[in-house]
């Protein structure tokens, strides 16, 4: 399917094309009025709806028989042995420190441009976040840099995949932060069948690929690793039906982060259109890059190399005077968000005593990055005001 012909078909995606708004883990999100474009939204049609009200008319609406069918699901699709759901990302990641058995005085290597889940899974169970710089070329951690220690939690920046395969020394355990890369492949197949890690963790926030509305997974190829994890998500209980069918233990600290059968049920719907979503955001981002080439102080998204699949879950460009810009675009209602604060900007990581000169690269990102709208019910006309507004800013 053509480019044109892909974005013609934007509005079947989302159903009955409702302005239906949501927001990114970033909390500082405006009201959008119906004539705004936001950076990101879901896509819901009759299919999904349907999913989830034939759980409401059924037996079950949590620990049912759709949380199994939608991590069957993912797993096949994503070609890995399993996959085990949450209630959000966050949880998926703490439950993969837990898992990989992270803990105090262990060090984990992450990147500083992400949402501070990536780091913050590291303090959750006692262990110390260690940032490492970022490639300029892809925006993600410079995999090269990446020495010894304890776990590794590789982010996937916008949709883009690290190259695992680069490692020059493997840490123990290394988990894919996919929250951005559903959808997305390597030449070692889908991101999510763990080829060069132990576990690889979703976010199904509403703007990510496929949503649950709030919902997340740890997929492994490791079955001693997925018992683990579910065990985890649910108190820590084991049950012992021997010692009589009510009976179980708690046999270390466990949480509440189970997912619904409403929440799973919209997710296997929307897996469904996994493909369709993710061709519609890279023929969206290829307009983008038609639009915007050699545009004097645009600086656009690396492209993904040969072999491999970008999910795009965001269009970051690079502009001059980025608050100048942001004001604008948002005074004109387009949704632009930046993505994101380093890490290591934030109070909480304080104590860390991180210098933004020990990392340039990120520093240089971050000083002109700006999210463009990115999703698949975005219009030809809505991408052309995008551009639009985008150079009025730069020359204003």
């Amino acid at each position: 399917m053509t480019t044109d012909a892909l974005m013609d078909s934007t509005d079947k995606l989302l159903g009955d094309g409702s302005p239906v708004r949501a927001t990114d883990d970033t909390p500082t999100e405006a009201i959008e009025t119906s004539t705004s474009i936001p950076y990101g939204r879901q896509s819901i049609d009759d299919g999904d709806i349907a999913a989830v009200v034939a759980v409401l008319r059924g037996d079950w609406l949590t620990q049912g028989p759709a949380i199994e069918q939608f991590e069957n699901s993912l797993a096949t699709k994503v070609q890995a042995r399993y996959a085990v759901a949450f209630a959000n990302g966050t949880a998926a990641l703490h439950a993969a420190m837990v898992a990989g058995g992270i803990g105090h005085n262990h060090s984990v290597v992450t990147s500083p441009l992400s949402f501070a889940a990536s780091a913050n899974c590291a303090r959750y169970v006692g262990a110390d976040p260690v940032f490492v710089d970022i490639d300029p070329d892809t925006l993600n951690l410079d995999i090269s840099a990446v020495g010894r220690a304890d776990a590794l939690v590789a982010v996937h920046y916008a949709g883009l995949p690290v190259d695992l395969a680069a490692m020059r020394v493997r840490p123990r355990v290394v988990v894919e932060d996919a929250a951005h890369a559903l959808g997305a492949a390597t030449p070692d197949g889908p991101v999510g069948n763990c080829a060069h890690s132990d576990m690889c963790v979703f976010s199904f926030h509403p703007v990510k690929t496929i949503t649950t509305g709030e919902g997340g997974a740890v997929t492994t190829n490791d079955a001693a690793l997925a018992e683990r994890l579910r065990t985890f998500r649910t108190h820590g209980i084991v049950r012992k039906p021997e010692q009589g069918g009510w009976y179980y233990e708690i046999e270390e600290l466990g949480y509440n982060y189970r997912i619904t059968d409403l929440q799973a049920a919209l997710g296997t719907s929307q897996l469904q259109r996994l493909g369709s979503f993710v061709a519609m955001r890279n023929a969206l981002a290829r307009r983008y890059h038609q639009l915007l080439d050699g545009i004097d102080g645009v600086t656009l998204p690396p492209i993904a190399p040969e072999g491999t699949t970008h999910a795009y879950h965001l269009f970051p460009v690079r502009v001059r005077n980025r608050r100048a810009v942001y004001d604008a675009m948002r005074a004109a209602n387009i949704g632009v968000q930046v993505h994101y604060v380093p890490i290591y900007r934030h109070p909480i990581y304080a104590d860390l005593h991180c210098s933004p000169a020990e990392y340039p690269e990120t520093e240089r990102a971050y000083e002109g990055l700006l999210s463009l709208p990115m999703f698949p019910a975005l219009t030809k006309n809505d991408q052309d005001r995008v551009v639009s507004v985008l150079l009025d800013a730069l020359r204003a």
